[in-house]
């Protein structure tokens, strides 16, 4: 198996360059994070399943997003290509999720956590995101948001590096 990681690891870095030569999220709106990078987005997506997955987490579910906008777009009459390609992985932490819902169990709305793989047409780049954790005047849920952004920057980090 780890034979298996790194010739993907191997195989990702020799199709991928980044952009500005690091694996930091570049601006963008104030609701997500968002890393971008230069490769296939297979090889992307792969990459964040395999980091996800090293960090001893299970992915619950994928939503294809890119396959469900071109069906329901046909039936709406649209004819905008959003995506060549868009899947979101589903995954939790249980001690990160306990944490924030010991501090307040309605925090329980923030579970799964989701990070997006996407390649939108006619750009260069593939991009891998997720939704910025809430502000809160909560300690220790804010605490527990932290670790959260932690751990979804680290994902991404090791998926783009």
């Amino acid at each position: 198996m780890k034979k298996l990681i790194m010739f993907a690891l191997l195989a990702f870095a020799a199709n991928t360059t980044f952009a500005g030569g690091t694996s930091t999220p570049f601006a963008a709106e104030k609701y997500s994070v968002v890393f971008k990078a230069k490769g296939s987005y297979e090889s992307l997506r792969e990459m964040v399943q395999i980091a996800i997955e090293g960090k001893g987490l299970k992915i619950n579910s994928m939503n294809h997003t890119a396959d469900m906008l071109d069906r329901t777009g046909k039936d709406l009459g649209a004819t905008t290509q959003i995506f060549e390609g868009g899947e979101q992985f589903e995954f939790c932490s249980a001690q990160i999720s306990r944490k924030m819902m010991e501090a307040d169990p309605h925090a329980i709305a923030m579970c799964p956590y989701i990070i997006s793989v996407y390649k939108v047409p006619g750009d260069q780049y593939v991009y891998a995101s997720y939704r910025k954790p809430p502000q809160t005047k909560n300690p220790k849920l804010r605490e527990a948001l932290k670790e959260l952004d932690s751990l979804l920057t680290d994902i991404l980090k090791e998926a783009t590096q």
